[in-house]
């Protein structure tokens, strides 16, 4: 019995020292974890939007588009880039749920038009050296100035207007998609996400 007793105790006693030790890692590399995974947004920022002069990380609108098989409701953000204060693009990440291997992960950037000025891949699964060309530049650049209303958003293989990869026509179909998807929404919802800066409020009260 004593001996249960200890092996308990020590026991008990490693899942505490663990547990703290754990603790303190997450506590020690949250930020820079954060850091990091904003560091990667910012660079996919850049690449999908055109040249602007803000922080489009800290210039959003977040509207709800539906709800998840649970009920709960989904959000989507919208980062907007300006020059000189000026609207000059929109970017948004989607997921295109039905890649090969997975969920695709894309930023698109759009015009306030509704045209698509680029994309990038953030993340995916997708088989190398066939389904993983939806990264590479050449298929990336031809949604380069393709809108709804100038492309068929299908990939050639069905008809549509975009590049199918040889031996992988599932990975292109799912990334068309879902960039006709974000261009879809962004069109129902334009007006709320291309709202004008708030002026800025000059400052009150204070008195002589």
């Amino acid at each position: 019995m004593r001996e249960i007793l200890r092996l308990v105790c020590t026991l008990t006693l490693i899942a505490c020292i663990a547990g703290a030790v754990l603790s303190l890692v997450e506590v020690a590399t949250r930020e820079p974890i954060a850091a990091q995974r904003r560091l990667v947004m910012l660079r996919a920022l850049q690449a999908v939007l055109p040249a602007f002069d803000n922080q489009p990380d800290n210039d959003t609108v977040v509207l709800g588009r539906g709800r998840d098989k649970r009920g709960r409701e989904l959000r989507q953000t919208f980062f907007r880039a300006r020059n000189g204060g000026k609207l000059v693009g929109i970017a948004c990440s989607v997921t295109a749920p039905d890649g090969y291997s997975g969920n695709i992960d894309i930023m698109v950037g759009i015009t306030p038009d509704g045209t698509v000025q680029g994309i990038e891949i953030l993340s995916h699964m997708e088989t190398p050296g066939l389904g993983d060309k939806i990264t590479q530049q050449p298929f990336k650049q031809q949604f380069h100035d393709k809108s709804l209303d100038n492309a068929d958003w299908r990939v050639k293989k069905d008809g549509g207007a975009f590049d199918q990869i040889t031996g992988a026509t599932i990975s292109p179909r799912a990334v068309v998609g879902a960039v006709r998807k974000a261009l879809e929404f962004y069109h129902r919802n334009s007006a709320a996400i291309t709202v004008p800066e708030p002026p800025e409020t000059p400052p009150t009260g204070g008195g002589e």
